[in-house]
């Protein structure tokens, strides 16, 4: 595993389908330490006790990354806090300021919450995430889950371990991805659009291989073609997009002539 691995595009939303596929990860995760990550298995749906939405704070202009109700109750129970959960998995100055603002932008939308934790997910503990000391007493009451060190744990349960693909190096990847499906195919659709973000310069097809399955058994899942079909349909954007900044360049030149490259490529990123 590799501590210093990027953390892969688009990061956010593949968090929110993690959390989306498995919402009761959050039962481990906020707890108040991390014992007994290894020895009991993330409820499935027969047994699943939180449900999962990203909310918009709208005093704040701000969404949260998720806010997990439990099932048994709005107001969340003592074991069964609302858990507002943030993933951050780049430095970012300003992270710790508006951490501590939208508990309570939460709370004003949401008066009736008497039980509530903030769970954040970060890579490693070495992100600059903005001053602590004047925040300390709210940044103590969080409960931080660092990737690195739980990818350290031994015989994680699958949903869990498939948190830490993100920190993982490209070697481990196969075997963890195979680990994953052999105890919860369910989770299929999120390991595979890991793979998409972290392998997003190889073919769909080099990719697929990764996690060891047959090529046509995979073909035919529906995670698969939904992938794939995502996959089609950038491609047709960025070939969209290629015209158009063509087209752009090509007037801007009739009213200004020649262009240097240092005008054109900022055209050229231009999106849609």
């Amino acid at each position: 595993m590799s501590a210093d691995l990027p953390a892969p595009l688009n990061t956010d939303r593949w968090f929110y389908g993690v959390f989306q596929s498995a919402p009761d990860l959050i039962r481990w995760l906020a707890r108040p330490d991390d014992r007994s990550l290894a020895d009991q298995p993330v409820p499935t749906d027969l047994d699943r006790q939180y449900r999962f939405l990203a909310p918009e704070l709208k005093a704040g202009s701000h969404r949260l990354d998720g806010v997990l109700w439990p099932l048994a109750s709005d107001t969340g129970i003592p074991e069964l806090p609302v858990v507002l959960l943030e993933v951050q998995m780049r430095a970012d100055p300003g992270f710790h300021h508006r951490l501590a603002a939208q508990p309570f932008r939460f709370l004003q939308l949401h008066p009736a919450v008497a039980h509530w934790r903030v769970v954040v997910i970060t890579p490693h503990q070495r992100l600059n995430l903005g001053p602590v000391t004047p925040l300390r007493g709210f940044l103590e009451t969080v409960h931080w889950v660092n990737l690195n060190a739980l990818a350290q744990v031994q015989n994680l349960d699958a949903a869990i371990d498939l948190l830490t693909l993100p920190v993982r190096s490209e070697q481990e990847l196969g075997e963890r991805c195979r680990r994953i499906l052999q105890q919860r195919r369910d989770l299929e659709p999120v390991v595979l659009s890991m793979l998409f973000e972290r392998f997003s310069q190889r073919s769909r097809e080099e990719i697929l291989m990764i996690v060891g399955l047959p090529l046509q058994e995979l073909r035919h899942t529906r995670a698969v073609q939904e992938i794939l079909e995502e996959g089609r349909e950038e491609g047709r954007e960025a070939g969209r997009q290629q015209e158009a900044a063509a087209l752009t360049l090509r007037l801007l030149m009739r009213r200004l002539g020649s262009l240097d490259q240092a005008s054109r490529q900022p055209v050229a990123a231009l999106p849609l």
